[in-house]
């Protein structure tokens, strides 16, 4: 039998002659998170747009009649719900769209990802994963067992012979920038705070959870109103020391080949215009690392592109020669420095911009710890009239003029009718979206061939997760974009891996009304990891989707997998193209469509992007019986030889 509490909500005194408020536990966390705000540059912003969820046990009766009180209080009242639910299809999904719509927010918004307990709690862990790397932030309330234990074990609850108070839920410990369990109702506002410190903080963000057990959830507690009233967090822009900002021009003007590696800070920061008009005027080239691309459009004189194992000619060229590198925002992933190949100037130095000091001081850099834009102005006051040599700037010029000539002519189709390589699927999906569309991708060969190939014209027109490198993200990333922002189409580049990791979220698409366009490139195996196999001599061995033949080994025919069906089925309309001519008529149809559209085209795996003439560091087997594997580790040991460790301190 199922007993439902009707008392009223209602206020009274406590023995501090505090207004109450007589709500369950629930109930607090939806009225606290609609009461949250965020302000920077003196714009004030809601900061939870709404809550993701999938109920079940642990969270339907607490987290679920809440948000179901609130919806129905506001349709009441004539009003938006101001915790809007949105039902996913997928847990860890939810927490990527999540993600994706905090990142196209400059992480000033986010949201609410609740789910039940056991599995559904765990099935978020690669999603927080996701989000604390790429250090944006996502409220996770993983619902847990019960905290008076008064039915143990429950259904999906973990037992441990050596502990009585771990939960599943414990994983997300160190996959969290902050973790709490509220085993009572008068732990929760310190829980809160503590998760708002940290979701507002540019340095310490990332996934912050809040686990909270399923009979807790449901009790009621008489809460201070102070708690629910609305609350302002300043997300600040660290001013730069100037002493900081003076030993960082002393190493800049000592540069005759200064290289700018432009990371995701760049963005978030808003210092695109700052940084535009800094290389202008000292014109040292801007390099970009996945989740800086953007940060200048790719025509402006002082762009050369991505940077990297999957950068382009034109600025590894310049890392390569670089004598001083200005590390703007940026973690330097082993992709941005190729695995430390990329900058073998044996004099190079290292100027690093972060406001988080983790990042500052890699490379042996001079640190500047501080906000993006406030330090490039300073920068830019402090150096004066420094510029680089005329013969610097023409070299520069040359390089992106060569590079942007490459891409030019992988974009080319010389035959309309002819099918379609992945380069041509780029290049039209390139050229017929529109400036501010976003193009969105997290796994296999497409985030490589995006980042040398796409020609950003918007700083929120890129955005491919390269931090987790989740495959599966790109349905539930697009989603999220869309969301953030829906005055923009957004282009999924997804190929068929990671399309069938999880392609249920385009049920939610179809749920919400959220127009998304998916280009489905069908190539019937793992493209990126079967050319990262081969090049290690593995032989693509265990990347094709194909029947097992009758010596036992996967090489038989193609699967006869319909992917294009199978998006069909999830409600979503669908186009098959063959060539560069239909691929245009479905791109432009699609955009001029309300409704979500996935275009499936079969390309040739083994036709690839330009190669960018650098290396990432993935270990190759050192002793083989097979030619191709013996071969690849002689490779592999002439990288090793000049791969350098940057122990030395930039500035001395």
């Amino acid at each position: 039998m199922t007993v439902v509490s009707t008392a009223p909500i209602s206020a009274s005194k406590n023995d501090n002659a505090e207004p109450t408020v007589h709500l369950t536990v629930s109930q607090a966390v939806v009225k606290f998170l609609a009461n949250q705000f965020v302000e920077r540059d003196g714009v004030r912003t809601k900061f939870f747009a709404g809550a993701f969820g999938i109920f079940g046990h642990g969270n339907v009766a607490g987290l679920g009649q809440a948000l179901l009180q609130a919806e129905i209080d506001a349709v009441e009242a004539g009003t938006e719900p101001e915790l809007p639910y949105v039902l996913g299809r997928n847990e860890q999904a939810m927490v990527h769209s999540a993600v994706a719509y905090t990142r196209q927010k400059d992480r000033l918004q986010a949201w609410a990802v609740t789910a039940s307990v056991g599995p559904g709690s765990t099935n978020m862990l690669t999603g927080a994963a996701l989000a604390t790397i790429n250090r944006l932030p996502v409220l996770l309330l993983p619902a847990d067992t019960f905290a008076t234990r008064a039915s143990a074990p429950v259904l999906q609850e973990l037992e441990l012979p050596s502990s009585g108070d771990v939960t599943v839920n414990d994983a997300f410990k160190p996959l969290s920038r902050y973790f709490d369990r509220v085993w009572r109702p008068e732990q929760l506002p310190s829980a809160l705070l503590g998760a708002m410190r940290v979701l507002t903080d540019p340095v310490e963000t990332g996934a912050a959870t809040v686990a909270i057990p399923q009979d807790v959830q449901a009790e009621a507690f008489d809460w201070p109103e102070s708690l629910f009233a609305p609350r302002t967090w300043h997300m600040a822009r660290p001013v730069p020391e100037k002493s900081a900002v003076e030993r960082a021009a002393e190493v800049i003007r000592s540069a005759r080949k200064p290289l700018i590696v432009a990371g995701g800070g760049v963005i978030y920061s808003r210092a695109t215009d700052a940084l535009a008009s800094f290389c202008a005027a000292t014109g040292i080239p801007v390099g970009q690392s996945q989740a800086g691309k953007g940060s200048l459009p790719y025509d402006h004189p002082q762009s050369v592109g991505a940077v990297g194992s999957t950068g382009t000619t034109a600025a590894n060229a310049l890392a390569t020669e670089a004598d001083v590198v200005i590390g703007i925002g940026t973690r330097y992933s082993d992709f941005t420095t190729a695995s430390r190949t990329a900058f073998t100037n044996t004099d190079v130095k290292f100027v690093n911009i972060n406001v988080a000091s983790i990042d500052s001081v890699k490379q042996g850099g001079v640190s500047v710890v501080a906000d993006a834009r406030e330090t490039l102005d300073a920068l830019a006051e402090t150096l004066g009239d420094f510029t680089v040599s005329d013969d610097y700037r023409s070299r520069v010029a040359e390089l992106a003029q060569a590079w942007d000539d490459t891409v030019t002519s992988v974009y080319a189709i010389e035959d309309s009718s002819a099918p379609l390589n992945q380069n041509q699927v780029i290049g039209l999906a390139n050229t017929l979206s529109d400036p501010r569309d976003v193009v969105v991708c997290a796994a296999g060969s497409m985030p490589g061939d995006l980042h040398k190939l796409w020609r950003t014209r918007d700083a929120k027109g890129y955005h491919v997760e390269y931090g987790f490198s989740c495959m599966g993200y790109e349905v539930a990333g697009g989603i999220g974009a869309k969301m953030a922002e829906p005055d923009r189409d957004v282009f999924i580049m997804v190929g068929d891996g990671s399309y069938l990791m999880m392609a249920t979220e385009l049920v939610t698409a179809v749920q919400e009304g959220v127009k998304v366009i998916m280009i489905l490139v069908q190539n019937h195996g793992f493209a990126s990891i079967g050319s990262l196999s081969e090049s290690l001599g593995s032989q693509r061995f265990g990347t094709d989707y194909r029947y097992r033949s009758e010596d036992g080994r996967l090489d038989g025919g193609i699967l006869p997998v319909d992917l294009a069906a199978n998006a069909a089925s999830l409600g979503v309309h669908v186009v098959r193209v063959n060539n560069g001519s239909e691929f245009t008529d479905a791109v432009k149809a699609a955009k001029a469509s309300e409704t979500s559209t996935v275009i499936h085209v079969e390309t040739d795996p083994l036709i690839a992007a330009p190669d960018s003439e650098s290396w990432w560091d993935v270990p190759v087997s050192a002793t083989s019986t097979l030619e191709s594997t013996r071969t690849a580790y002689e490779t592999y040991q002439k990288w090793k030889k000049i791969q350098r460790p940057f122990l030395r301190p930039s500035g001395q």
